[in-house]
């Protein structure tokens, strides 16, 4: 098998009604990536997440420096062809970021073309560990911009939808705000629900150190992104100093970087994002990481899922995964949860491919 063509695109897709976190605004949610076809008319499907912005410098990537590395190229050498793009003309000026995230796109076709080959989907043709389903946590009721009382009615019904587990956003400039929420959302859905909260890099090391504290009496789950994503020494003081554990990885993007938040004790749920660190091949890599100490994978879902689901479906430490339903309904196979589970997917594939007639709806380039 030989690749013969590789085409970019980008997807806005938008999100009814738009939302915000304590970082973003978004109305529209980037779907960029990648269409790979081979001379055995197998075509893979990659892309990675964005909140529309940036996706000219991510397809640019892929156009330039990426596709002519492809051109001519057997698929089933993905690993070759992946230290390929890591190693070639932008590890100059990039080794993370927006030349990550394109090869992230491209890294997930390959895939997906191979799997395709192998008739199976790529749970399987991964070698598979969850047969039926996965556990899923629900997102999409926690914006911040959200009033309390709408907050309470979205987490409620997520709940009788028959999610056991809901995250919720914080952030807000005063933490006191942050606290009343919280306080109202534990105990609108009681005792025995799963609560996550997220504050998206927002606090600072005093801030995460005072109200992380006062907070822990909700019997959090976990306390995500309380700082910059950079700072792993501070991470691990929260870790050393807080009852609530430590998840992070959505803007993480190596596997050396992960390595560092293991290693020093900064991270305990591991969020491993398949379109932030290089694509299938870097993900498995994180993943066993986090197998050799122990530690629980729980993806953040910037592919909402598509991908997600056959990585988690594969990977024995991997125990929980995020919901987001803003873009399901693009592709041919849709992310589908029923009763708080993934139902995993049986057609051949990464689940990427999308229908055409919204592809070509949402195509902005």
């Amino acid at each position: 098998m030989r690749i013969i063509k590789v085409e970019t695109f980008i997807l806005h897709v938008p999100i009814t009604p738009p939302i915000t976190d304590a970082i973003n605004a978004a109305s529209h949610w980037g779907v960029t990536g990648v269409r790979i076809f081979t001379d055995e008319n197998i075509t893979g499907y990659g892309y990675t997440g964005t909140c529309a912005k940036g996706d000219e410098m991510i397809v640019d990537t892929i156009d330039r420096y990426y596709a002519p590395l492809l051109i001519g190229k057997d698929p089933f050498m993905v690993k070759q062809l992946w230290d390929e793009m890591r190693y070639g003309a932008m590890h100059w000026i990039g080794r993370a970021g927006v030349t990550h995230m394109a090869q992230a796109a491209v890294d997930i076709a390959l895939w997906d073309i191979m799997a395709k080959a192998s008739n199976q989907p790529l749970w399987k043709y991964l070698g598979g560990h969850k047969s039926e389903k996965i556990k899923a946590y629900n997102t999409n009721g926690g914006w911040l911009n959200w009033t309390k009382d709408r907050l309470i009615k979205d987490m409620t019904e997520i709940l009788e939808q028959g999610f056991t587990a809901v995250k919720m956003k914080v952030g807000r400039t005063d933490p006191r705000e942050d606290f009343d929420r919280v306080q109202a959302v534990r105990r609108a859905i009681g005792d025995d629900v799963g609560l996550m909260i997220d504050v998206n890099q927002q606090w600072n090391i005093t801030t995460a150190m005072t109200w992380g504290k006062k907070l822990e009496q909700f019997d959090l789950m976990w306390l995500e992104e309380p700082l910059n994503p950079d700072d792993i020494m501070n991470h691990r003081r929260l870790a050393d100093e807080l009852n609530v554990p430590i998840a992070l990885g959505e803007h993480v993007y190596t596997k050396y970087a992960f390595r560092d938040y293991i290693h020093q004790g900064a991270v305990e749920y591991v969020q491993v994002d398949v379109t932030r660190v290089a694509g299938v091949t870097e993900w498995l890599q994180v993943a066993s990481l986090a197998a050799a100490y122990d530690l629980p994978v729980c993806p953040h879902v910037g592919d909402m899922g598509q991908i997600h689901q056959h990585l988690v479906a594969a990977t024995p430490n991997a125990i929980l995964l995020e919901y987001i339903p803003w873009i399901r309904h693009i592709f041919v196979e849709p992310a589908t949860v029923v009763d708080g589970y993934y139902v995993l997917p049986q057609l051949p594939g990464a689940s990427t491919e999308m229908i055409p007639r919204y592809f070509e709806q949402y195509r902005v380039r």
